[in-house]
């Protein structure tokens, strides 16, 4: 047989075989779902998909009598607004999209290959697990993943896309990606099912309950967004593409600003409320001071007391945390620290800039938190700050209190440049704790408790918690106006742009998880 033969042969083969599936497609859209390869093609830039291994079959015993191309995984590269990406995407029309050997080997190649030409990877999740036939090869196969995942965390983003069922042992390897991406009503996550659960604990759950988007989004903190459906997701991915780099020794891309970098910030100051303890959206703060107001926020729906996302400034990314004072009154808890930290961490890695917004009146006090190790979690976010090389710009918008203080990207914690507000407090602890503590008796004493305890507040505020206290010791660099805030930023994160910061010779450091 000539070679123009045997070509004609495979072809007619996998014309053969893609019709034989047809039916396990319309099951999918009846599902809701698209099929493996219309998520690559949809994800990509048009026409710019090259496949890898389409011609490779199992070696499962036991399924030798049915051996489809390509095996349960689509894997490959293409282009995502011109630049370079690797993907693979999991067909659960083929076994269920099980993992087997042959699926782990694509799946390896494709995170090898990423790793090498140092471009991000996305893995489009749809399986029902490992491949029960072949036993501890499967579970070989997904240690192999494994591994690749965390050579590559930090060196390529690495993005997760579940678009179906992801259970088991299964589930870590989206959880060592920087990005879970999840799909109302069709994605789940879960380490055991309903079914064991409720023969192990009597516990009744549904599979959208138990590991669902809203779930996932909400409750757990495991997935970073939510969308109603694919089309949405693959959306969400490519405008998170847009503010981060190839790799880890590349700059974020730039686009040149629409936006004036010299602009006020005009409603800031009418924004902060008179009294101290009236709540305000820190988001509306953002909003008015980054490129054309548009914050993309990550983990919207968790921890909703800190806000983390990425914006840009003069056309710069940069990576934007901020205490929420609508919820919980800003304070940081276990949740928010955690949420916060790894975020950082991601920016330093991608050499993202950071911008913090401070209006933190402490940790949250309570049983809870104490015995869920606050002390462990609110650590992560101080060290997470405390390694961080990339340049870190802090602005102090209202309270800024005790040790949260120093967590949130303070000078002490090497922040490159810090701003306060006229409005900003900064001291060990809110002015009215501080007066209980410090003037007991004299109240105990006083004839007109009231009274003197405002009189009493008024004075500690002026003398110790306005932010020329702290500008004067050079722990501020300037108290601005708030209008002023994106022109100032601007500046600082250009006098950062040259930015070098050493750092101690060690293999890694000890994070406190």
């Amino acid at each position: 047989m000539s070679a123009d033969e045997k070509l004609r042969e495979l072809e007619e083969r996998r014309r053969a075989a893609e019709a034989a599936k047809e039916a396990e497609y319309r099951k999918q859209h009846e599902k809701g779902k698209l099929t493996a390869r219309e998520r690559v093609l949809m994800l990509l830039d048009e026409g710019s998909f090259t496949e890898l291994d389409s011609w490779v079959v199992h070696r499962t015993p036991g399924l030798e009598g049915r051996r489809p191309l390509g095996d349960a995984v689509i894997t490959g590269f293409g282009m995502i607004d011109g630049r370079q990406v690797f993907v693979f995407s999991q067909d659960f029309t083929v076994f269920g999209g099980s993992l087997g050997e042959v699926v782990a080997e694509k799946i390896t190649k494709v995170l090898d290959l990423a790793m090498k030409m140092g471009a991000p990877v996305i893995g489009i999740n749809d399986s029902g697990g490992a491949r029960i036939q072949e036993g501890v090869v499967a579970l070989g196969g997904y240690a192999e993943i494994f591994w690749r995942n965390v050579q590559a965390s930090g060196v390529i983003p690495q993005l997760s896309v579940i678009a179906g069922p992801c259970a088991g042992g299964a589930v870590y390897s989206p959880a060592m990606t920087d990005f879970v991406f999840m799909v109302e009503d069709i994605s789940y996550m879960f380490i055991t099912g309903p079914e064991v659960i409720k023969a192990v604990t009597s516990e009744e759950v549904s599979f959208e309950q138990l590991g669902g988007a809203a779930t996932h989004n909400t409750r757990s903190g495991v997935a970073h967004f939510a969308a109603p459906d694919e089309p949405t997701a693959f959306e969400q991915v490519r405008a998170l593409l847009s503010f981060i780099p190839q790799n880890n020794l590349e700059d974020p891309p730039y686009f040149p600003p629409d936006d004036p970098p010299d602009r006020d910030c005009e409603g800031l100051e009418a924004l902060m409320p008179d009294s101290p303890s009236k709540p305000y959206d820190m988001k509306a703060v953002i909003s008015a001071v980054v490129d054309d107001g548009e914050l993309f926020e990550v983990q919207a729906g968790w921890a909703e007391n800190i806000v983390v996302g990425f914006a840009r400034l003069s056309g710069r990314p940069i990576g934007v945390v901020g205490n929420q004072p609508r919820v919980l009154a800003g304070t940081l808890d276990i949740d928010a620290s955690t949420k916060a930290a790894r975020f950082v961490r991601f920016c330093d890695a991608f050499n993202v800039p950071l911008l913090t917004f401070v209006d933190v009146p402490g940790f949250l006090p309570g049983t809870d938190q104490e015995y869920g190790g606050i002390i462990r979690h609110g650590a992560k976010l101080l060290y997470a700050y405390a390694e961080a090389t990339v340049p870190k710009l802090t602005v102090i918008t209202r309270k800024a209190y005790g040790g949260a203080y120093d967590v949130m990207c303070s000078k002490h914690i090497r922040a490159d440049f810090n701003f306060a507000w006229p409005t900003a407090e900064i001291a060990v602890m809110g002015p009215e704790g501080a007066v209980r503590v410090l003037h007991r008796r004299r109240l105990a004493e006083a004839e007109d408790p009231e009274a003197l305890t405002q009189q009493l507040i008024e004075e500690y505020r002026a003398e110790f918690a306005d932010p020329y206290h702290a500008a004067s010791r050079g722990y501020v660099d300037d108290v601005i106006p708030p209008r002023d805030t994106r022109r100032v930023l601007v500046r600082a994160l250009e006098a950062c742009q040259g930015k070098r910061e050493p750092t101690p010779a060690r293999k890694h450091g000890n994070i406190p998880l």
